[in-house]
């Protein structure tokens, strides 16, 4: 397998002297999905914001498709790793679910027909189309992060990193989701999920991970 994220002895300590890794290395691989466990706090949130460069590690080096992410700008990151927060609202930022779907991609000139098709079967998808026009921060929790989901997926990222996605989902909702991953899967798109929901993780899982106290087995 291709590596797509290269991990290497990265340490991170946040402001106030908490470190949460001490000399991590790891490979994440294109084609794979792999699950990142392990108990609140053990880190799995701050490594998915290292790899997407929201944070920079205190030592080591973190590459992405063969660049550090030192070099790369958040933008040029953010346009081939899709990532969703673990509070969706945190990504919502149009005045209308449509807006959300369709903004990024007619900034950067697509076609706005084609923009608009590829939105309306998003929306289909994740059972959206009876809140398209609606505000965004009106949704439900659920619906926030089904919004959130597609709105990334809308920019057809070649890797994936999902924070807790089946969080506040009901059972169809993560059926639903499910058959996403497994065509995204077919797609040979790589993915890192955070979860703790053991069924999901069983379902889609190739590879499982758990951190503990800055270290992984």
């Amino acid at each position: 397998m291709n590596t797509i994220i290269d991990i290497n002895n990265v340490s991170y300590e946040y402001p106030g002297g908490r470190r949460v890794f001490e000399n991590l290395t790891l490979e994440l691989n294109k084609e794979e999905t792999t699950f990142l466990t392990g108990k609140n706090g053990c880190g799995k949130t701050t490594l998915a914001k290292l790899i997407m460069g929201i944070l920079k590690p205190t030592f080591g080096e973190i590459k992405l498709f063969g660049h550090s992410t030192r070099e790369m700008s958040l933008g040029s990151i953010g346009e081939r790793v899709g990532y969703v927060f673990q509070h969706p609202e945190r990504q919502l930022f149009a005045a209308s679910v449509m807006e959300e779907l369709t903004f990024p991609l007619l900034f950067r000139g697509y076609d706005k027909d084609e923009v608009i098709n590829k939105a309306e079967k998003m929306l289909d998808i994740f059972d959206l189309q009876k809140v398209k026009n609606s505000y965004p921060y009106f949704l439900s929790y659920g619906e926030k992060r089904c919004l959130a989901i597609a709105s990334v997926l809308m920019l057809n990222p070649e890797y994936l990193i999902l924070d807790e996605p089946t969080a506040s989902l009901d059972i169809e909702r993560i059926g639903v989701l499910s058959q996403v991953l497994e065509d995204l899967k077919n797609k040979n798109i790589g993915m890192l999920i955070i979860s703790h929901n053991k069924d999901f993780i069983e379902r889609h899982k190739d590879r499982i991970i758990n951190l503990e106290g800055g270290y992984y087995d």
